[in-house]
């Protein structure tokens, strides 16, 4: 599966961005598919996950309630919904797909988008 993450950019805080992540290759609907982020200096962090049917979803504490995860396979594309944006969201997003056993660590994921970087401003 290759993954492209896009819709990153500049926002003044409490402002709004959606992500966008599409993938090729193998089914995309066969995986659960992740957000985390990675600001500067910090480690990768768990941001929302939605199950490969998208019955389930999952938040970061940190953004729940603000941040709402969504998918269409019929698009091959899983999106996020961002707002009410903080500075401290500014990092670079990624998106990943898999099957991990605990949708929170990055390791489960097999694949991984390149990242798109937003930047939120106080």
């Amino acid at each position: 599966v290759q993954l492209q993450a896009s819709g990153g950019g500049l926002v003044q805080a409490g402002g709004s961005l959606r992500l966008s992540c599409a993938a090729s290759g193998r089914t995309f609907s066969n995986y659960d598919m992740g957000w985390f982020r990675q600001a500067p200096g910090k480690e990768r962090d768990f941001v929302a996950a939605i199950s490969w049917s998208a019955d389930r979803s999952y938040y970061a504490d940190s953004v729940k309630g603000r941040f709402s995860i969504s998918r269409d396979n019929a698009k091959n594309t899983v999106y996020l919904r961002m707002n009410s944006l903080k500075p401290e969201d500014t990092a670079v997003y990624y998106c990943a797909a898999g099957t991990p056993v605990s949708v929170i660590v990055p390791t489960g994921y097999r694949y991984w988008g390149q990242g798109t970087l937003v930047t939120v401003s106080s």
